[in-house]
Order: structure tokens, then C-alpha cells, then sequence
């Protein structure tokens, strides 16, 4: 048998090496005859351009190589999938992601292709950052999501339960003053219960309304954490460079939520249980009753007793003292060194109290209540009544009245001016009133959560006050 004659390529090569990697490239010269018909000049200028891109590919392929040494350690935890596609125009790999066009490409769309001039990153590089980001953000949702659980579970559990007390509490305070008038004010008490009433339905309308929609909120930022969290371990790397705008409607939707935040709206209304007519009429009931003229032993506190005041022996007058008859009393950590100020003797944590005062022709003065803990020394605000924090007091100066707290005056404007003033302390309903006690007029009124004992507080700079009995 003879053996058929082998065919052999005689399509001319040459070999030249690569100036920049050293590396022997083979040429194949399919129209060899045509390229020997071009012009010496011509064949220089291809070789030179050749040259050229074949640095700009080295220089590409050093720098992904880098990359690829970087991050060699998240190929090996198995972040980055092993699967790759090819360019469909040049037949290479898709290992560079275009940021201009938000695409895959190749190296060589880099250098000649359609991604020439933008912005680049190589695959390894942005699949981390991508990766980097959604960490971030779940971190972030599920933070979120435990101030969210614990607003619930917390704030508005515990509003629910106050609401309960508070509108409990509202209803016994209109009940209780309300019975001591009550064949007057039938109307008025089923007028305030019914207010009462649609202040805890309100209130109860936004716990559940809260309740809702935070619980809500809390279900769609868990359920897009879920998502997220099944993109960032199920995807794979090129489907996950890609997915910028599914990732960006996900974040989007998340920050939507916003953050709960407690607000008035939550709590009950105090107003609700108040009423100027029944204030009134309550007040007027006691005023004019057997007890109108308060406690029989309150007097002033001797020792509370500023050294610019003297005080009767009775214990109920305090007359302002011009300098040149001032002493210099007994050093007393209770008593007032600078203000004109004394207190009274009767401290009160419950029932309901009342007293007079007559002021005669005194033109500065102030009567009120205050706590045992207001400042004693010195000539701060501290010590002075009506200018604290801890002092309610209605005061007269220049023919004015005026309220004061907190260093705050609010003018009282009556047309009659009396010459004593009666204080109603009711603690129950946490009530001060001040009124005129020849006829059982309120001049003024204060509703505040007190947090401690009241003492009857006094200050003389005119004349002298006295203490009825």
C-alpha cells in the first residue's frame, strides 16, 4: 500500500519578538502577495501602530493581573463564581466591566473596541464592590429594623398600657368634682366624659394606626433585606454586575420607610377633662363652704423668715423692715439671706387646702406655693419666687397682678383689685387657684403635674401680709 502524499501549508510566516513583553508573536501572511505590493512606508506604519497597541495591551493585562492577585483570596472563599462568557466581537473573556455603559467587556473593547476612552474597572474588582455595598445596606436595614421592632414592642406597648391609667385617671377627676355640684352640672359631666371618651378612641386609633403601619414597614424592610440578602449569596458574578438598577429600586424602596418617632399625638390630651365652667363652679362650691378660710394652723415658718422681714408673735404677720432696723437673726440653713421671702408650715402631698391672705395696703408682694427644695441663698433665680422652676406664685408690683413661674409673667387683668387673696390647692386634680375671696371670683388657675410636696410661699417688699384665720 502506498501511502498519499502529505499536504503542506506554505503560507509564509514570519516571527518578530514584542518590544515590550519579549514575548515571539506568530504572523500569518494569508495575502502575502498583496502585502508585497504596498509600499515600504505603509509596512512600517502597521508595524509601528501594532507595536503601539500591543503595549497598551500589556499594560492593561499587568493591571488586571494585579487585580486579579488582590483579590485571589475572594476567588479562593468562593465570592466569585468560576463561570465566564466571551465578547462576542473579539472571542475573549469578559473580565472588565464598563462603568460608562454598565456593561461587560473585553480587554480588547478597552483598546479598539466600543468601550474605548471610558471608564473601566476589571470584573473582580467591581463584583467587590457590589458585594461591599450590600453588606452595607443590610447592615444598615437591619439596624433599622431592630429600632423599629423595639419601637413596637416597647414604646407603643407601653403608651397602650399608660393610655389605660391616664384616661382612668381622667375619668375619676372629672367624676369627683364634678359630685360636688352635680345637680348643676349633670350636662357638663356627661359633655366631659363623652370628651374624654373620643380622646381614647382617638388615642387608641393612633396606637393601632401606628401598630400598623410600623408593623408594616418592619415586614417590607425584612422581606427586601431577604432579597438582598439572597442576591448577595445566590447571584452569580456577572448576573450580580449587572443587577445596579434592581439593587437601586430595592435600596430605594427600603429608604422609604423612614424612621418611627414618638409624638403628642400618642399620648391623651389633658385638655380633654378640663372645663372653665366646672372649674369654676367646683371652686366656688368649696370657697363658699364651712372651710372657705382654709386651715386654722398654718403660720409662717420662723425659720424660713428673711432677715429684711420681722415676724409677729402669732406667727401669722410679716412686715417688710427698712434697713436701719434689720438684725442680723441666727445662721439657719432653711432661711433666706437675700430675698424678702418666707415659707409657711403646712407642707402638702394630698387632700384639698385653702387659705387667705390679707395684703391691707401692701404694693409688693407675692403669695403662692413652691417645693421645700427651692433654693434658700444668694440672690439667683434660685431663691427667688416665681423665677424658678419650683415656685407658682401670683404677684403685685407697680398696682399690677401678674402670675409668675419659671421667671415667666403673665399679666391678670380684673377690674376689681382685692385687698387679700385666697390660694385653693387641690392635689387630687392637681389644681392651683388663686381667687378673690369676697366673691369667690378665680382670678387664676394652674393645672401641673406636681412631683413633690407644696409649702405656702410668701415675699413682702411693701408693708405687711397676714395670714386670716
Amino acid at each position: 500500500m502506498s501511502a498519499e502524499p502529505e499536504s503542506c501549508d506554505l503560507t509564509p510566516v514570519s516571527l518578530r519578538d514584542d518590544p515590550d513583553t519579549g514575548v515571539e508573536v506568530r504572523e500569518s501572511s494569508g495575502d502575502f502577495n498583496m502585502d508585497l505590493q504596498q509600499p515600504i512606508f505603509f509596512s512600517l506604519d502597521v508595524h509601528q501602530h501594532e507595536t503601539q497597541s500591543a503595549k497598551v495591551v500589556s499594560r492593561l493585562s499587568r493591571k488586571a493581573a494585579a487585580t486579579s492577585v488582590v483579590t485571589t483570596s475572594d476567588s479562593e472563599s468562593g465570592i466569585f463564581s468560576g463561570e465566564s462568557e466571551l465578547c462576542m466581537e473579539h472571542e475573549s473573556d469578559l473580565d472588565w466591566f464598563c462603568s460608562s455603559e454598565q456593561k461587560l467587556i473585553c480587554l480588547h473593547c478597552t483598546i479598539v473596541g466600543s468601550c474605548q476612552g471610558h471608564t473601566v474597572t476589571p470584573l473582580a474588582s467591581r463584583v467587590t464592590a457590589v458585594r461591599n455595598q450590600l453588606v452595607d445596606i443590610c447592615e444598615k436595614m437591619q439596624l433599622q429594623a431592630q429600632r423599629i421592632e423595639r419601637f413596637i414592642n416597647q414604646t407603643l406597648t407601653a403608651k397602650e398600657r399608660a393610655l389605660q391609667v391616664e384616661a382612668s385617671g381622667a375619668r375619676e377627676q372629672v367624676v369627683a368634682q364634678l359630685s360636688v355640684v352635680r345637680e348643676a352640672v349633670e350636662e357638663e359631666e356627661q359633655r366631659l366624659l363623652e370628651a374624654v371618651q373620643r380622646e381614647e378612641e382617638r388615642v387608641e386609633q393612633c396606637l393601632l394606626t401606628q401598630r400598623a403601619h410600623w408593623g408594616q414597614a418592619l415586614a417590607m424592610l425584612t422581606q427586601t433585606r431577604t432579597r438582598l440578602v439572597h442576591t448577595l449569596t445566590n447571584t452569580p458574578d456577572i448576573q450580580l454586575a449587572t443587577s445596579g438598577q434592581e439593587i437601586a429600586e430595592r435600596i430605594e424602596e427600603a429608604e422609604g420607610v423612614g424612621e418611627p418617632h414618638d409624638t403628642d399625638h400618642l399620648n391623651l390630651n389633658a385638655s380633654c377633662s378640663d372645663s372653665k365652667l366646672m372649674r369654676g363652679l367646683w371652686a366656688s362650691a368649696i370657697l363658699l363652704g364651712p372651710t372657705a378660710y382654709g386651715s386654722a394652723n398654718l403660720t409662717f415658718d420662723q425659720r424660713t423668715v428673711s432677715s429684711v422681714l420681722s415676724l409677729s408673735e402669732d406667727l401669722c404677720t410679716l412686715t417688710f423692715l427698712p434697713k436701719r432696723s434689720r438684725q442680723s437673726p441666727p445662721y439657719d440653713p432653711a432661711r433666706f439671706d437675700c430675698w424678702p421671702n418666707a415659707l409657711g408650715t403646712l407642707a402638702i402631698s394630698s387632700g384639698t387646702h385653702s387659705w387667705v391672705i390679707d395684703m391691707g395696703e401692701s404694693g409688693a408682694f407675692k403669695v403662692g406655693v413652691c417645693y421645700s427644695s427651692m433654693g434658700r441663698k444668694g440672690s439667683g433665680n434660685d431663691s427667688r419666687l416665681g423665677y424658678n422652676v419650683q415656685s407658682w406664685v401670683l404677684s403685685k408690683y407697680d398696682g399690677d397682678l401678674s402670675f409668675c413661674h419659671a421667671g415667666k409673667n403673665t399679666p391678670l387683668h380684673v377690674v376689681h383689685k382685692p385687698k387679700s387673696l385666697g390660694l385653693l390647692l387641690d392635689w387630687p386634680s392637681q389644681t392651683l387657684v388663686f381667687y378673690d375671696p369676697d366673691s369667690s371670683a378665680v382670678l387664676h388657675s394652674v393645672r401641673h403635674a406636681f412631683s413633690g410636696p407644696l409649702l405656702p410661699a410668701f415675699a413682702v417688699a411693701d408693708r405687711s401680709v397676714t395670714i386670716l384665720h
